[in-house]
């Protein structure tokens, strides 16, 4: 990771190097159309307004998951950010006037890099494990941990709030 800004704090070591507590394993990959961190989308909202589609690649050991997926109009997405950096606890994003805990901010900079994206499924393949998707916010080639379905009368909060300072 690169340098640190004005009142980050980076942890006494790197969670990359720690042993491992749970064994993960990718199912598949993201076939996205960006292939640049500085033109990904920040966010799914941003990455709606591109209007670019993407895929989600699922591998043949997992495809037979996907058997009902076809009745979800939204899924909920688990990716494995490895490129982001993993030390920081405090962040200074260039939106914030102070430092702000890393598990109060959306960056992919944490201990354990997880992306959570919910997004439109346009159609599936389950044979050829091909989940075409409205869009996403993350890179081409992007490992894909989980696929979950969104409900939104389970998942969907609507009175949920972050007051923003």
């Amino acid at each position: 990771m690169s340098g640190i800004r004005d009142g980050e704090e980076a942890l006494p070591f790197d969670p990359a190097e720690m042993p491992g507590e749970a064994h993960l394993v990718f199912i598949g990959r993201i076939a996205a159309p960006w292939t640049d961190r500085t033109e990904c989308p920040k966010n799914m909202a941003a990455a709606r307004e591109t209007g670019r589609p993407a895929r989600a690649l699922v591998d043949a050991p997992y495809r037979k998951g996907l058997a009902g997926l076809e009745d979800a109009t939204h899924i909920v997405l688990l990716t494995w950010l490895g490129d982001a950096g993993r030390n920081l606890i405090l962040q200074k994003p260039r939106h914030r006037a102070e430092p702000t805990g890393t598990f109060a901010l959306r960056s992919p900079v944490r201990p354990n890099p997880i992306g959570l994206h919910v997004v439109k499924l346009i159609s599936i393949d389950a044979e050829a494990g091909i989940l075409d998707l409205e869009t996403i916010d993350v890179l081409d080639g992007t490992p894909l941990l989980d696929i979950k379905p969104y409900y939104a009368s389970t998942d969907a909060v609507p009175n949920a709030t972050v007051t923003r300072r």
